[in-house]
C-alpha cells in the first residue's frame, strides 16, 4: 500500500521489512530494533550479497566511460557515414531493434545507444520519435530480463538464492533462474509484436496519428571511435561466461552467478582504465572522476538490492508465501496461479514504476504459493517476471518508460499512449500462455 501510495520502492521497502521484523519479535521495540540491525548486518555479511550490490553499482560506472569515451557517437557516424545500415524509415527503425537486442547487458544503456543511434535517423526519414521510443522501450527491459547476464540476473538470482537458502525451494538457483527465464513470455511476445510491427509498419490506436516534429538539433560534444563503446560490451559478454566456466569449474550452470558477473565488471573496468588512458581517449583523472559519478547514479539501484534481500528474508521468516497458498489451495484453481501472479506483478509494476521492486516484492511470495500448491516454480518465477516487465512498460513513471522517452526526444505521455495498444496485446498473450502451460 506504501508503494502505491508514495511511488517510493525504496521507503516501501524498507517499511515492510521492519514491519516484519516487529511482527516477528512480537512487537517488541527493543528487541526490534536490535532484530532490524541483525537483519541488515547478517545481508552485508553473505559475500554473495556484497558482490551483487558491487556490480549494480560498477555498471553505472561502465555506463558513464561509455558515454563519455564518445564511442557512441562513434557507432552513430559509422552507421551514417561510413557504412549504408539503412536506405529506408523500416531498416532504420530494425536497426535500432537490433540494437536493442544485442546489447542486453542493462536496460537503460541499450535504451539510450538504441535511441542515440536511432534519433539521427528519424531526422532523415521523419521518422515520429513515439516510434523510436517505442522500440527501444519493447527491446531494453525484455531482452534484459530474458538474457540475464546483467543486473537483472544478479537480483533474481539474489531473490532465488535466499528462497533456496531458507529452504523453500530445492535445487541450484542458476538452473532454477534459467528454467524460469524460458516462461517469461510477455518480453518473449513484446520482442515478436515489435519485430511484426518494424517489418510492417502497420500503426495501431494512437500511433496512426503521429506526425513527424522537427526537433532541435543534436549537440554532439564528443566523437570517437566506435571501438571505445563495442570493445567494452564484448568484454563484458566474453567474461561472464569465462567466470561462469571457472567458478562453475568447468559447468556454466554450476558456476557462480554473483561473483561471475562482479569480476566481470572489475575486469572489464581494469581494461577500460587501459584502453581508453593508454590511447588518449581521456586522462587517468577524467577516468577517476566519471567512474564515481556513474558510480553515485546507479548507487540506489544497489540499495533497492539491499532492501529487496530484506524483505525476501523477512517474508520468508513469517511464511508469508505458505499463508497465502493455503489461502489459493482453498480458493483458487491451481491452473490460474501463474495467470494470477502475473496479473498481480503487472498492478504493482504498473503503480509503482518499477520491475525490479516489484521482483523484490512478489518472488517471496510467488514462490512459496508455488511450493505449497504444488505448481511449477519455475513458471512462478516467471509470471513475476513477466508481469513486472508488462507493468513497468504500461507505466508512465517507470525509469525505462522516462529513458526511453528522453533516448527518443519523445513526450514521456504520447510515448505511453502510444506503446500501449502493443503492450496490451503482448501482456493478453503472455497471461493466455501462463494458463496455457499451467494446465501442459
Amino acid at each position: 500500500m506504501l508503494a502505491l501510495y508514495s511511488k517510493n520502492i525504496l521507503l516501501s521497502l524498507f517499511s515492510a521489512s521492519v514491519i516484519g521484523v516487529f511482527i516477528l519479535n512480537g512487537f517488541s521495540f527493543i528487541s526490534s530494533v536490535d532484530g532490524v540491525i541483525t537483519l541488515f548486518l547478517s545481508l552485508l555479511s553473505e559475500a554473495w550479497i556484497l558482490k551483487t550490490l558491487g556490480f549494480a553499482i560498477l555498471v553505472g560506472s561502465v555506463m558513464a566511460l561509455i558515454e563519455k569515451s564518445g564511442g557512441v557517437e562513434g557507432f552513430i557516424d559509422y552507421a551514417l557515414n561510413k557504412k549504408a545500415f539503412v536506405s529506408s524509415p523500416r531498416s532504420a527503425l530494425m536497426l535500432s531493434y537490433i540494437i536493442g537486442v544485442v546489447i542486453f547487458i542493462e536496460s537503460s544503456i541499450t535504451a539510450l545507444i538504441a535511441g542515440a543511434v536511432g534519433k539521427p535517423f528519424c531526422a532523415k526519414y521523419k521518422i515520429p520519435h513515439a516510434k523510436l521510443a517505442f522500440v527501444c522501450d519493447s527491446t531494453s527491459a525484455p531482452i534484459s530480463s530474458l538474457i540475464v547476464l546483467n543486473g537483472w540476473g544478479a537480483l533474481l538470482l539474489g531473490l532465488i538464492t535466499t528462497q533456496v537458502s531458507l529452504g523453500i525451494i530445492e535445487g541450484d538457483a542458476v538452473s532454477i533462474l534459467i528454467d524460469s527465464v524460458l516462461y517469461n513470455f510477455y518480453a518473449m511476445s513484446a520482442l515478436l509484436v515489435t519485430f511484426i510491427y518494424v517489418l510492417s509498419g502497420k500503426d495501431i490506436g494512437p500511433m496512426k496519428n503521429l506526425k513527424y516534429i522537427e526537433s532541435q538539433e543534436r549537440v554532439v560534444s564528443k566523437s570517437a571511435s566506435m571501438n571505445y563503446m563495442v570493445l567494452p560490451i564484448i568484454s563484458m559478454i566474453v567474461l561472464v561466461f569465462v567466470f561462469l566456466y571457472i567458478t562453475g569449474e568447468g559447468n556454466l550452470l554450476k558456476g557462480s552467478g554473483s561473483s561471475s558477473i562482479f569480476y566481470t565488471l572489475v575486469t572489464t573496468l581494469i581494461f577500460m582504465l587501459f584502453y581508453y588512458v593508454k590511447s588518449g581517449n581521456m586522462s587517468l583523472v577524467t577516468f577517476s572522476k566519471t567512474s564515481l559519478h556513474g558510480a553515485k547514479k546507479l548507487f540506489p539501484i544497489a540499495m533497492i538490492l539491499l532492501f529487496a534481500f530484506s524483505i525476501g528474508k523477512v517474508t520468508s521468516e513469517l511464511n508469508t508465501g505458505l499463508y497465502l497458498a493455503s489461502l489459493a489451495n482453498e480458493n483458487l484453481n491451481v491452473h490460474f496461479l501463474a495467470a494470477l501472479i502475473f496479473a498481480l506483478s503487472a498492478i504493482i509494476a504498473f503503480s509503482t514504476g518499477t520491475s525490479w521492486g516489484t521482483f523484490s516484492i512478489m518472488i517471496p511470495v510467488a514462490i512459496p504459493m508455488a511450493v505449497g500448491m504444488d505448481a511449477n516454480v519455475a513458471l512462478a518465477i516467471g509470471a513475476v517476471i513477466s508481469g513486472g516487465v508488462f507493468g513497468d512498460h504500461c507505466s508512465p513513471i517507470s525509469d525505462t518508460t522516462i529513458i526511453s522517452s528522453m533516448a527518443a526526444d519523445c513526450e514521456i505521455i504520447e510515448h505511453v499512449k502510444t506503446q500501449l495498444p502493443y503492450a496490451l496485446i503482448s501482456g493478453v498473450i503472455a497471461f493466455m500462455l501462463f494458463i496455457g502451460f499451467s494446465y501442459v
